[in-house]
């Protein structure tokens, strides 16, 4: 018994990490607080050029 249940371990932990390399990887690059507020304050400078062209 042990030693089967050490096998399916086993082959259930291969498996997994097969699974994972096939999965495309949805998480995004983290993005710090600092640039996160610059392209806030350069979108926001777009906006207003815009506008004022306008």
């Amino acid at each position: 018994m042990n030693r089967r249940k050490k096998i399916k371990q086993l082959l259930e932990a291969h498996a997994k990490k097969a699974n994972a390399k096939k999965a495309p990887k949805k998480k995004s690059t983290y993005i710090s607080k600092a640039d996160r507020l610059k392209l806030s304050a350069e979108s926001n400078q777009d906006s207003e050029t815009i506008s004022e062209v306008k």
